[in-house]
């Protein structure tokens, strides 16, 4: 318990700080915009290319990767259906959904956590590019295409056909895979620099959600204009209540049937698939919420509840399955 307080304290100390600093007003009345900007345009690609550069897609080839890839597929697959059937949203909400319920805060929680409860994080730099390369790009594509301006087929193969150009996170995420297939080596003091602006990224998205605490969300969707105040609450309460059971109890007991009676892991093996599973919603969630104008009430409240949740069900995954060292 004393490690997992120890890897959520710099969560919450930083969201608090966003929060009081919201509060107080110091950085002004864009300072959610101008960081949420900040996170999506540069900080977030510079992280995301210094640890892609640094990786072998290769690593995926493990009979670990096939049971945590199932149930991020089928728990985010419940969370794109669960967004529009129960709750009637729109594609580029039902892709926030789906982003919210299984897609895990692998970074700035799951590497701590990795190091001081399993004691080796070399299976969250996996989880992190298998999210970066496959599961971001679909995410992202959903966004895109709900929140496009064309209609037509050939508007939209052509959004997608261009997203990469026009998306720093993929971008940086494609340029990552180019460097690290070449083998390449940047000059140490451009590394270094990609080094220190990518590790802003966690912190100033953890300030980030700690300013929308005090804001008023933005609003959109049809539901938002049709829906009595109150009905609105009421649903937005129930949709974050069905994010956070798929996000940390479903998909952890999907991953457990996966890789325990279906793939036969090794305990220790199935002990960090079923813990990065139960690991929180990112706060990517609420991030890319909020770059592409939709309600973030969901993905923040998500986040936080997640995150709170996860505390119970991180511990009972460790005291069932049993820690492991390396």
């Amino acid at each position: 318990m004393h490690a997992l307080l120890s890897a959520f304290a710099p969560i919450w100390t930083l969201t608090a700080i966003g929060y009081a600093v919201g509060r107080s007003g110091l950085l002004g009345e864009q300072a959610e915009a101008v960081l949420g900007r900040f996170v999506f345009h540069v900080a977030m690609p510079a992280a995301l290319f210094t640890m892609v550069s640094g990786a072998r897609p290769a690593a995926f080839a493990n009979s670990s990767m096939v049971a945590f890839a199932a149930g991020t597929a089928l728990v985010c697959g419940l969370g794109f259906v669960a967004a529009g059937r129960l709750f009637g949203r729109g594609t580029a909400d039902r892709a926030i959904g789906s982003m919210a319920s299984g897609y895990v805060n692998s970074a700035n929680l799951g590497i701590p956590v990795a190091v001081q409860v399993l004691g080796d994080a070399s299976f969250v730099a996996q989880i992190i590019l298998f999210q970066v390369l496959l599961v971001s790009p679909v995410i992202l594509t959903l966004l895109d295409t709900g929140t496009g301006t064309g209609s037509g087929k050939g508007v939209v193969v052509r959004r997608m056909l261009t997203m990469p150009v026009r998306n720093p996170i993929i971008m940086a995420s494609l340029l990552g895979v180019v460097v690290s297939a070449l083998g390449l080596r940047l000059p140490h003091a451009l590394a270094h620099s990609g080094d220190l602006l990518g590790a802003a990224a966690v912190p100033t998205a953890l300030i980030t959600l700690g300013l929308s605490l005090n804001s008023r969300p933005a609003t959109g969707g049809p539901t938002e204009h049709t829906e009595p105040a109150e009905s609105t609450v009421r649903t937005k309460r129930a949709e974050v209540v069905v994010t956070v059971a798929l996000k940390t109890l479903v998909q952890p007991l999907i991953a457990f049937v996966v890789g325990g009676p279906l793939l036969h892991l090794p305990d220790h093996q199935l002990m960090a698939v079923v813990l990065c599973s139960a690991l929180p919603t990112a706060q990517n969630a609420f991030i890319y919420a909020q770059q592409y104008g939709l309600d973030t009430r969901v993905a923040r409240n998500s986040v936080v509840a997640s995150t709170v949740v996860s505390m119970a069900t991180l511990s009972l995954a460790t005291w069932v399955l049993g820690t492991t060292g390396p």
